[in-house]
This record gives structure tokens, sequence and C-alpha cells, in this order.
């Protein structure tokens, strides 16, 4: 399985409001036509609550 870039990240949470959660993320990316990949890792990030794409880059790349 191929990992995740920052940039498939990116594109696929163009147009994203943040203070947000992170399921509205993974419904953002499946919009934007992400894969079902990139959507499960996002729907399960540690934190429900996310302020901003600079924590949603530690959880999926940092740990």
């Amino acid at each position: 399985m191929a990992e995740t870039d920052p940039i498939e990240v990116q594109q696929a949470l163009k147009g994203a409001s943040y203070p947000t959660d992170r399921q509205t993320l993974a419904d953002l990316a499946r919009k934007n036509k992400a894969s079902d990949r990139l959507v499960d890792k996002l729907s399960h990030m540690k934190s429900d609550r996310i302020e901003g794409p600079d924590q949603v880059e530690k959880e999926m790349f940092r740990g």
C-alpha cells in the first residue's frame, strides 16, 4: 500500500475551514475525490477537534 503524502492531503482538504472535526475533514476529502485510504486515515486521527492544517500534518505524519 502506498504511503500518504502531504500534497495528496492538501489536495483532499482544499476548501477546509478550521477549527473542525475529523469526520468533516473525511467527508470533505471524499467530496474532493481523495483515495479511500486517505479518507480512512483522516477519519481515524487521534483528535476529534482539528484546529488547523498543522495539526492534520502532525497527526498524519509525525504521530
